[in-house]
């Protein structure tokens, strides 16, 4: 185990499930005893608004910490899940993008954030916008390993090589330490053939890095975001927060983390 592990949620593509991951994930590792840190890299801000945190009443985000405007830690703010805190995103992050460019080690901007803070949290997850710009260059930099949730859709293999050659791109020229911590099989509908065949060859692509728990296609899970709650919050019997539950303990197993 490392302490103040750094997990990018990542996937080039949208609609995947980055951000119902990463807070449902980061729900249930913290209460399962961990301290977790959420970091919301995404300028639309749907981990904030998904935790409940109100977007338009936040004085300091991300964006401000990346710019060196303000202190990591006044950035930082407390979700009601205890154990469980984010450094939230605004709009104002879309802007980040244009004034980073013309920065000396632009790609390490979020990775001096994670290394000020990191001996507070066991984990910390960060959720990366469905593109491949300087935030999400700034997210695999920054991180030990990824997280990559794949939906069991026909496009979703289409974007597997496109991923992977991110994936060396950046392990070979600007973070060598860069793994894979593991494959999720999400939005997965049991009843759809479909569903089955492209979890087969994920797994024989992926082999032993994908989880044994499959993330199952949940109208509760699509509902929680909208109510500012996770899953465990929303609806706590549903197949979704079942899933995520036996996620988070399988990822801490697998991690070699004693579960609380």
């Amino acid at each position: 185990m490392v302490l103040g592990k750094v997990i990018s949620v990542f996937n080039q593509k949208g609609g995947v499930g980055k951000t119902t991951t990463q807070i449902n994930l980061s729900v249930a590792i913290a209460a399962l005893g961990k301290r977790v840190l959420m970091i919301d890299n995404d300028p639309q801000g749907n981990s904030t608004s998904g935790i409940g945190i109100d977007k338009h009443n936040i004085d300091s985000s991300l964006y401000e910490a990346l710019l060196e405007e303000e202190d990591v830690e006044g950035c930082i703010i407390p979700t009601k899940i205890p154990g469980l805190d984010i450094l939230p995103s605004t709009i104002s992050l879309a802007g980040a993008e244009i004034e980073m460019t013309g920065l000396d080690h632009r790609e390490h901007l979020l990775k001096r954030i994670t290394e000020e803070v990191k001996e507070r949290y066991d984990y910390i997850f960060i959720d990366c916008p469905p593109s491949l710009g300087l935030l999400t260059l700034n997210a695999l930099v920054a991180a030990d390993s990824v997280v990559i949730p794949i939906q069991c859709e026909f496009y979703a293999l289409e974007g597997v090589s496109q991923l992977m050659n991110t994936y060396r791109l950046v392990k070979k020229s600007l973070n060598r330490n860069l793994e894979i911590q593991g494959i999720i099989l999400n939005m997965y509908d049991a009843r759809n053939n479909l569903s089955i065949q492209v979890a087969e060859e994920v797994r024989n692509f992926f082999k032993a890095k994908v989880y044994n728990t499959i993330i199952p296609r949940n109208v509760r899970l699509a509902e929680a975001p909208s109510y500012g709650l996770s899953i465990f919050d929303y609806d706590p019997g549903s197949k979704g927060a079942i899933a995520y539950k036996e996620l988070a303990e399988e990822f801490l197993w697998a991690e070699g983390d004693e579960i609380q």
